[in-house]
């Protein structure tokens, strides 16, 4: 499928003329910027031999170098629709003798979610590329236990040789050709049986191996390292080791029997000791008791060194490191204390005494130990908060690494970023230390859906675990998340067509009605009191004119409400239906299921099967056309669909599009006038991200070798009426990307200062939209691509913001449609209206037409 100029492209053929073989167009891709993180990071490892050299594994999100200015390179970006699972990470080792280096252990499920076996990823260039050698067996990188480990390890006297303890029972793995082949070591008899309950076959699975040490004091460079440690996930004896190069294994004897897990098993060379800290779970979630043992090498005799005593502890011990720079000098990590917050202890005297980051000063008061930063993601502190105790320290910290050769630089893994500084010393003479966000670069949370609103910001999202944001700013952290009501996890968005600062969203709470509306496209935020706590939350549409919901319930099936009235249930729409409203006609309300097309005519009281889409048995994504009332889309099992009129009748677009996942309408280009539709399809029997701007005629591919999008099932789709070219798009574990052909990447910053009590204002003084949070933002993207600046900085004092009016230069002639585009930055379309409309100004880059008051 070839692309064509639009000059080229005549209307009337837009559906009539043969498919060509898919062509590809290249795109600038960068990050939406979301900071922190945004989920967990259960490894943290640092050469030994390279200094400045360390890299970071997620559990959804790839893997990551780190750079001299503390951010951090992703490693995996290529990973495609094929290899999808590649992203979860649940090992990593960097070579100490090569230091270029480095293997990966990846795979995302071991049960039936993910059907693909695991592989070993290995580098030489640290990371830039990869070579792949399939396992025989699955990979849980999302698996419980997967913050334990290492469970990859380089041998330091011949580093030919990797072993990998596995999952599920199949053992420990040795390669001796640098990870090219495996084979199991038969000897080594214990497989690791213990896992976290019976409920499910996600929990239900061996948790296997859990870490592999070399004991650097003992061997010759060009031998296999006589003394190997290995630790296995049972909760009596689990901790082995060898003295013979892995030919002979015993278990480690006098090992405390507390029917405890070891973590993590990490070697002080220099002090001849093992050190292992202990949980009676696997993590990351569980664990309410545990121990810190020693265990010397030259006597044999296992001490306990716990910060806390067996019978005053509430948590298990996880995150464990040395300083390889000062003898003696030793950190530990609570797996998970979440109240009042995380806790970590540091020992200068091989763990006789330690002291924590925060201490009691008789309840409810607090010693706090720390200075903390959060500038790079502020939206990691809710402001909103009214809990007694806020958690700063974080949880969930399995990875806790000291630089060996900077006793200063610390970083730890949470569940949300990746915190640490370059002060760690002050902790031994002041007492204080900064905990600072240090996760610039790393994004990795989970999208749920995207939502570009005319007139208002760049983007809002929807986002697993840490709720979802407006975006004034794709290249600056959000202040906050959606707040009142906050939710951890929000499912879906939507705008009304003919009110567009009408937004409403769907997300999941224990405590607040699970769907939420705002006025004033998506600053503050509503209950929607058509809802009750028992309505759980699921895919919305909101009607054209901003009186009706529909939504699809995870809990409650289809319901609608007007005019905020109790949702009642809407029994001629199947369950689980794919849903949208029409963007111009406020009855009208769409519906998708099992390859059949529904539209009600009345608000979504009642739907009518009205048309069969081909030989589809799913139906993905309905998108409607955002100024064309009738004009409707729909993606399924097997394609592309599109309907003109309130899809009673389809036309399948393109005999090689046979399958469709998440799309979206974008901004059209001048010489076709149409949408352009950029979405993840099945094209000529690829499947990738593609875009179409003549209706389906001609298909261009715009991901690429660098970024792959992973699960194209899994992604969302987002694109921009108001700029040509922008399109977005959110993956299962690496964050949103936006991208523009390249070259043409356009600028997305307003500058000044958004702040609670304050408005966005044009320079004539209309109100445009009403601020919350308070985000000085600076920074403004070229049209390469770069950013000028990473630093932000926080204010609390009130000012206005301020945004320049940007006239058309326009010179096309002709009148735009009802709602259509008149203006804007770099626009050139037609910029007059119909009668009865007035053209309106929204934002720099976007003016509409709009029915005149």
């Amino acid at each position: 499928m070839k692309v064509l100029s639009g000059a080229a492209l005549l209307a009337g053929a837009f559906l009539s003329c043969s498919v060509d073989a898919a062509a590809s167009q290249a795109f600038t891709w960068k990050n939406v910027r979301i900071g922190g993180g945004g989920g967990f990071i259960p490894g943290i490892v640092f050469n030994p031999s390279r200094k400045g050299l360390a890299y970071a594994r997620a559990d959804i999100g790839g893997a990551y170098r780190l750079n001299s200015d503390d951010s951090w390179t992703p490693l995996l970006d290529s990973v495609n629709n094929s290899n999808w699972h590649n992203w979860g990470v649940d090992a990593l080792a960097t070579d100490p003798v090569d230091t270029d280096r480095v293997y990966l252990a990846v795979g995302m499920y071991t049960n039936d979610w993910d059907p693909n076996v695991g592989s070993i990823l290995r580098s030489t260039d640290q990371g830039a590329t990869w070579a792949e050698t399939k396992l025989p067996f699955k990979v849980g990188g999302n698996m419980p236990g997967r913050g334990i480990g290492e469970r990859l390890a380089v041998d330091p006297n011949s580093n030919n040789i990797v072993y990998f303890g596995a999952r599920s029972g199949h053992g420990l793995w040795k390669s001796t050709d640098y990870g090219v082949t495996w084979n199991n070591v038969t000897a080594f008899k214990w497989t690791g049986t213990y896992f976290q309950n019976a409920s499910s076959s996600y929990t239900s699975d061996p948790v296997g191996i859990a870490w592999i040490t070399f004991d650097t004091t003992t061997g010759s460079s060009g031998s296999a390292t006589p003394r190997i440690f290995v630790g296995v996930v049972d909760d009596g004896q689990s901790v082995f080791k060898s003295e013979d190069g892995g030919v002979t294994w015993a278990w480690v004897a006098g090992e405390p029997q507390y029917g405890f897990i070891p973590h993590r098993g990490v070697l002080a060379p220099a002090d001849k000791t093992l050190y292992v800290s202990y949980a009676n779970g696997v993590g990351p979630y569980d664990g309410t008791n545990g121990t810190v043992h020693k265990y010397n090498i030259t006597s044999g005799v296992w001490t306990d060194i716990s910060p806390t005593s067996l019978a005053s502890t509430y948590y298990g011990y996880g995150g464990l490191s040395v300083d390889l720079q000062r003898p003696g000098t030793l950190m530990v990590a609570a797996l998970n204390a979440w109240w009042p917050d995380e806790i970590m202890w540091r020992s200068t005297d091989h763990g006789t005494t330690w002291s924590p980051i925060w201490a009691w000063d008789g309840y409810p008061n607090l010693d706090f130990y720390y200075s903390y930063d959060i500038s790079e993601a502020p939206w990691l502190q809710d402001n909103t908060s009214t809990a007694q105790f806020l958690s700063r320290v974080g949880w969930m910290v399995e990875s806790l690494s000291i630089d060996p050769f900077d006793s200063n630089h610390w970083l730890y893994g949470t569940g949300a970023t990746i915190y640490g500084s370059h002060d760690l010393l002050n902790w031994d003479t002041e007492h204080n230390v900064t905990i600072k966000s240090l996760a610039y670069g790393i994004e990795e949370t989970a999208a749920e859906a995207l939502l570009v609103v005319p007139g208002g910001a760049p983007l809002l999202s929807a986002v697993g675990d840490i709720g979802g944001f407006l975006h004034w700013d794709l290249d600056t952290a959000p202040a906050q998340a959606f707040h009142t009501p906050t939710y951890g996890t929000t499912h879906d968005l939507d705008y009304a067509g003919n009110n567009p600062a009408n937004v409403v969203r769907t997300g999941e709470s224990s405590t607040a009605i699970q769907i939420a509306t705002s006025g004033n496209y998506g600053l503050t935020w509503s209950p929607y009191y058509g809802a009750s706590l028992s309505i759980g939350p699921g895919k919305v549409a909101y009607s054209a004119n901003s009186d009706s919901i529909l939504l699809m319930s995870d809990t409650n099936g289809p319901l609608i409400s007007k005019y905020s009235a109790t949702f009642s249930a809407v029994p001629t729409l199947p369950s689980g239906a794919a849903i949208a409203s029409d963007k111009r006609n406020g009855t009208v309300f769409y519906g998708g299921s099992a390859g059949s097309f529904y539209t009600s005519s009345d608000t979504g009281v009642t739907f009518t099967m009205t048309a069969a889409l081909g030989s589809s048995t799913m139906v993905n994504q309905i998108r409607v056309h955002p100024t064309v009332a009738g004009d409707v889309w729909a993606s399924t099992d097997t394609g592309l669909f599109h309907s003109t009129n309130y899809g009673h009748t389809f036309t399948q677009i393109g005999s090689g599009v046979t399958a469709g996942y998440s799309f979206a309408l974008g901004a059209a280009s001048t010489s076709t006038g149409y949408p352009v539709i950029y979405g993840f399809f099945t094209v000529d029997t690829v499947t990738a991200l593609f875009k179409t701007e003549d209706a389906g005629l001609n298909w261009a591919m715009i991901s690429d070798a660098t970024h792959g999008f992973a699960s194209s099932s899994a992604n969302v789709v987002g694109a921009d009426m108001a700029t040509y070219g922008r399109v977005f798009v959110g993956t299962n574990g690496r964050g949103i990307f936006y991208g523009a052909p390249s070259g043409a990447l356009p600028p997305v910053t307003v500058t000044g200062t958004k702040t609670s009590s304050s408005t966005l204002v044009t320079s004539s003084g209309s109100t445009l939209l009403t601020s919350t949070s308070s985000k000085v933002v600076t920074t403004s993207q070229t049209s390469s691509g770069s950013s000028s600046s990473k630093a932000t900085s926080t204010t609390s004092t009130s000012q206005k913001m301020t945004a320049t009016s940007t006239s058309s230069s326009s010179t096309a002639t002709g009148t735009s449609s009802a709602y259509g585009q008149c203006g804007g930055s770099s626009y050139a379309g037609p910029t007059l209206c119909p009668s009865g409309y007035t053209c309106t100004y929204s934002n720099p880059y976007y003016s509409q037409c709009l029915q005149s008051s």
